[in-house]
């Protein structure tokens, strides 16, 4: 099982321990709540004490009908001291000479402080007074990967959480391997991987309702241009995050509208596989059923009762025809193309 100094040295060298805003949370998760009611919400690569997806749950817990959340954190953390405690003196319990112990926080029961479901953040530091919520340290690193984080996970329902960028196919694939329900954040490119496409492709997980741009708290020693500080605290601005997730929603299956007719001058074939180029997902010609290469953010909008998804130029083309690892038009490879073809009952 893999150890914590690979996650650590993971994020010191991708610098991707990113803590996402509880405005992005709210404005994703309001469209799953039917999910949550009597589930056990697992959040394993969260720090109570700064991530808002363990907020988010713990203020909306009787809202949402959870029967438990579970938190947990690894060892160290390069944004820890950046938040205000929310539980007071009980925080210093995690820490050891200014270094962060790996724990969990179970919550299984939340009073309902202002009569509708919820709580403000101001009222979080009570939950460890009801003898039913529990703060322990864990045994191990935290990892997720490891032992006791494991068996965590097989006691959840649905697991929410930001992963580490540069675990993001490791920690899918034992998303996978339990069984678990996820609805997790990551880069647009994990499209692309080979470990996570065909998992797209064959509808074992799905884009969730926002993709796009999103601000995240960042370590200070993370450098991109599009940073700034407010109050002390570091943020970045990245244009191609998605949602991913195996919770089925309405969006899932709207009908995409197209108005556009084919023609062969403006939708030429490629130059080493029989299929059109689609360069807008909103050009989708309405009057053509053969193959047609599409953007990856089809993804966004995708049907799987009026598409199916053949594959991902890279991986279905053959390689000795692929230019430059693309699909071509006139000797120039396209970018990124998933191949589809509208199905034959869909209007």
């Amino acid at each position: 099982m893999a150890g914590n100094s690979s996650l650590r040295k993971a994020n010191k060298a991708k610098q991707d321990e990113f803590y996402t805003q509880l405005a992005d949370i709210e404005n994703e998760l309001k469209h799953y709540k039917q999910h949550f009611n009597g589930k056990v919400v697992f959040c394993n690569c969260d720090d109570p004490y700064e991530s808002n997806f363990f907020k988010y749950f713990a203020m909306n817990f009787n809202y949402l009908g959870l029967k438990k959340l579970i938190a947990t954190c690894y060892d160290s953390s390069p944004v820890a001291y950046t938040q205000l405690s929310i539980f007071g003196e009980e925080r210093e319990k995690t820490y050891t000479n200014n270094f962060r112990r790996a724990y969990k926080i179970e919550i299984s029961s939340v009073q309902d402080y202002n009569n509708d479901g919820s709580f403000d953040l101001t009222d979080v530091r009570l939950l460890l007074q009801n003898n039913k919520n529990t703060l322990s340290l864990l045994k191990g690193d935290g990892d997720f990967r490891s032992v006791e984080c494991v068996e965590l996970l097989k006691q959840a329902d649905v697991v929410v959480t930001n992963p580490p960028f540069s675990l993001f196919r490791e920690y899918v694939a034992q998303l996978v391997e339990y069984g678990k329900k996820f609805l997790i954040i990551g880069n647009q490119n994990a499209i692309t991987y080979k470990e996570i496409f065909p998992l797209l492709k064959n509808n074992v997980m799905w884009l969730g309702h926002h993709s796009g741009g999103q601000t995240f708290q960042v370590p200070f020693d993370f450098e991109q241009n599009n940073t700034y500080i407010y109050n002390g605290v570091k943020y970045a601005k990245f244009g191609n995050i998605c949602w991913f997730t195996n919770l089925d929603t309405d969006k899932r299956h709207e009908e995409m509208q197209f108005y556009k007719k084919y023609t062969p001058e403006e939708y030429p074939k490629y130059d080493n596989y029989e299929a059109i180029e689609v360069s807008r997902v909103t050009d989708i010609p309405c009057d053509y059923d053969g193959l047609m290469g599409v953007p990856i953010t089809f993804l966004d909008k995708y049907n799987p009762e009026q598409f199916e998804i053949l594959g991902l130029d890279r991986y279905t083309v053959p390689k000795e025809f692929l230019v430059g690892g693309r699909v071509a038009i006139n000797g120039k490879p396209r970018y990124a193309r998933i191949i589809i073809r509208r199905k034959t009952n869909a209007d």
